[in-house]
């Protein structure tokens, strides 16, 4: 999704600049509910303010909503179909590209220095151990531990530049 987003939204409409677009998933995930839908409302604020907000929402909300209802009245027979099965398989997999490639996308625009590429492999790290060892770590800890250590570098920044901040 953030790629679609990326390339409509940064690219051929020009909504918003591609720094704001490095910045829009960590406060898309920073908010509950579904990250397209958190970046959709902070765009369509950004555009139109509250009416632009719903707007947007509502614009990605709806169609997925109506596809939902109408697959879930045929949704016994509509799995059993073997051409269903590996589709769904394909969409994991591509899925999954999707998201390696959104994140190689952010990481090349951050600037390299040691603290980002610390950070980046650190949280590299976590996620693949968390994922293949399947831990039960709660996600809410993970971004609350993240946005101490955030809130940690930034207070320790300003303390080094006089007291400024960044």
């Amino acid at each position: 999704m953030l790629p679609l987003i990326e390339r409509i939204c940064v690219k051929k409409k020009k909504w918003i600049t591609d720094t704001e677009m490095t910045d829009l998933p960590a406060v898309a995930e920073s908010s509950p509910g579904p990250i397209a839908i958190n970046c959709a409302t902070y765009i369509g604020y950004k555009q139109k303010g509250i009416p632009g907000a719903l707007a947007a929402t509502f614009g990605v909300i709806v169609p997925s909503f109506v596809i939902i209802l109408v697959i879930s009245f045929f949704i016994d027979g509509f799995l059993e179909n073997k051409w269903v099965a590996g589709a769904f398989y394909g969409i994991k997999i591509a899925v999954g590209i999707l998201i390696i490639d959104a994140a190689i996308k952010l990481f090349s625009k951050l600037p390299k220095n040691a603290l980002t590429i610390s950070i980046g492999t650190v949280s590299f790290l976590l996620m693949t151990a968390v994922n293949v060892f399947a831990l039960k770590i709660s996600s809410v800890a993970l971004m609350l531990l993240a946005a101490a250590v955030g809130l940690a570098i930034w207070l320790a920044r300003r303390k080094r530049a006089g007291g400024e901040a960044e």
